[in-house]
């Protein structure tokens, strides 16, 4: 209710802001950010896409060599709308450059730029500056959640003695459905959270499973549909944590079913035995 409220106050603002505003009209050029999702588990990147459109009778450029113009996103607790600080030197969005009459779709991850591993709910919205003029997107708002924690596993590495990684599978739902995270965090001479990855839809009838290979492989197992599993392989190095494969695999005890199944649709399925007609009488 606060956040509405909030939200609320500042769309009112907004608009009185716009309304006094010199040079061009606002509508000239339009800004948007889009949330792919509502809720976030702590650690992910946040992806978002932003869309730009140019009215203008001049080129919106950003991010090249002798561009004009700026953009970047602005981050607030939603609580009491106080903004976060930018923690990242890159830009938000690639270089891009928008002629007269035209759009671009641009991505964008939050996670990037912002510390955003508290569980709490955040406000964001885009910010274009061109032309000396600044124009803003809607705020956008969205939560980062704990998630529920599924199982542990711990990885050591030889050659760092004072070093170990924790990782934790947790879930939660999304998109009508559970879903799966891999998050990791390092212990001993350094203290930092990792990422969080997304690995796919999950059906809780059988638990997850996850393996550490002494190469640094790690491996997590878990159940995505009635007949399969998906395979997910994440490269674990000192400095380096990352997805390298996902693959789909078949759940053994209903493979053979399947198997026959499908030779019997390929044979026309079973014949019936050629009679006589005078068999029936």
């Amino acid at each position: 209710m606060k956040t509405m409220k909030a939200l609320a106050t500042l769309a009112a603002l907004s608009a009185c802001l716009a309304s006094s505003a010199d040079g061009p009209s606002l509508s000239e050029i339009t800004v948007d950010l889009r949330m792919d999702e509502t809720e976030y588990v702590s650690g992910e990147r946040i992806r978002a896409t932003v869309d730009i459109k140019n009215m203008s009778p001049f080129a919106v450029s950003c991010g090249r060599p002798a561009s004009p113009d700026r953009f970047y996103i602005e981050v607030f607790y939603a609580s009491d709308m106080r903004k976060l600080d930018k923690l990242s030197s890159h830009p938000f969005v690639a270089p891009f450059r928008i002629e007269m009459n035209q759009g671009q779709t641009l991505e964008t991850h939050l996670g990037d730029h912002y510390y955003m591993l508290e569980s709490r709910s955040y406000i964001a919205r885009p910010v274009l500056i061109h032309r000396n003029h600044r124009y803003e997107g809607r705020y956008r708002a969205f939560d980062v959640v704990p998630g529920t924690e599924m199982s542990k596993a711990l990885q050591l590495f030889a050659n760092h003695e004072g070093l170990s990684r924790e990782f934790t599978l947790l879930r939660w739902p999304r998109s009508g459905s559970d879903h799966i995270f891999l998050t990791f965090r390092d212990l001993g001479e350094r203290e930092r959270a990792g990422h969080t990855t997304d690995i796919g839809p999950l059906m809780r009838t059988t638990e997850p499973v996850i393996s550490i290979l002494p190469g640094g492989e790690v491996l997590v197992l878990h159940r995505s549909g009635i007949d399969s599993f998906v395979r997910s392989e994440f490269w674990s190095m000192p400095n380096l944590v990352e997805l390298r494969s996902r693959q789909l695999v078949m759940d053994p005890d209903t493979a053979g079913q399947t198997s026959v199944q499908e030779m019997y649709r390929k044979s026309g399925g079973v014949k019936a035995a050629p009679r006589p007609w005078w068999k029936f009488w």
